[in-house]
């Protein structure tokens, strides 16, 4: 057996005695390990020669298993390649955009779709003191993108702010956009820290993925153009479905020199650096 199907085999346990048949449990865990990106696109997968020496199971369980995945669009196979994962789109967000998930997701022409799991009144915990009142608006909100669960997002609002705000409204809708028309303000900076997590049991239940999948977790605070602060925020995301963007801007009149802007790009590169480890060490 190659170094190759040992892995993508690896913990890999049927139960002949469960009531679910032997070929949903296969087509279940190796659903799994693509969708937590363990098999990435166009990677080949075993063959069924290999999942039935292997596993120990029949060939038609494994052949029964494939199709289930070639059905569902997440496995292709072609003459002479055998079955791979198939090719799946990934969106991308700009984390030091000040634009929140659903306008730059949207922008990709994609259905975004909102549901508001909390909108309560609550003191200002101690992380959003940032906040200049004591009293806030806590949001609890799932993203969908074309129906898949792919961020769930944690908001603290100055009550002032937050005041009237209704779940009906803000279902299926961007809150940036409502509140600068709403208070006539415009929502230009802020600061954000990204981290590679592990999806605990909620999360994962939220988000439709497996515990301990990776999700990217974005942290920071949105400011208005007078610079005071809007929200704070926690945003859990599915590290299967939405990529993070770090744009690296050239000179221009009146920037940085290239020696200058060095340690900004080379902070750059290490955060990105730092991202893949930690994902890394969440997907083995």
């Amino acid at each position: 057996m190659d170094a190759h199907t040992d892995w993508v085999l690896e913990d890999l346990c049927l139960d002949p005695q469960a009531r679910e048949p032997l070929h949903a449990q296969l087509a279940t865990a190796l659903r799994d390990r693509i969708r937590d990106r363990r098999l990435q696109p166009g990677e080949d997968l075993p063959t069924e020669v290999q999942l039935q020496s292997q596993l120990g199971i029949s060939r038609s369980v494994a052949r029964q298993a494939m199709s289930t995945l070639v059905a569902e669009g997440l496995v292709s196979r072609s003459r002479g390649r055998g079955s791979v994962v198939s090719p799946r789109g990934q969106h991308h967000r700009l984390a030091h955009r000040a634009a929140g998930l659903s306008s730059q997701i949207a922008e990709t022409g994609v259905e975004v779709g909102t549901q508001v799991l909390s909108l309560d009144r609550m003191r200002r915990p101690a992380h959003a003191e940032q906040l200049a009142e004591a009293e806030t608006v806590y949001l609890e909100r799932l993203r969908s993108i074309d129906g898949l669960p792919a961020a769930y997002i944690r908001t603290w609002l100055p009550a002032s702010l937050g005041e009237g705000l209704t779940s009906k409204e803000l279902t299926d809708s961007s809150l940036h956009r409502i509140l600068e028309t709403r208070h006539a303000i415009t929502l230009t900076g802020g600061s954000r820290q990204v981290r590679a997590v592990a999806a605990d049991a909620e999360l994962a239940r939220l988000l439709g993925t497996r515990q301990g999948a990776p999700l990217l977790l974005l942290e920071g605070v949105t400011t208005a153009s007078d610079g005071t602060v809007v929200e704070v925020f926690s945003t859990w995301h599915r590290g299967d479905l939405i990529a993070f963007d770090l744009d690296v801007e050239d000179s221009a009149p009146g920037a940085a020199s290239a020696p200058e802007r060095l340690p900004a790009l080379q902070e750059a590169q290490q955060t990105a650096q730092r991202l893949a480890e930690q994902l890394h060490r969440l997907t083995r």
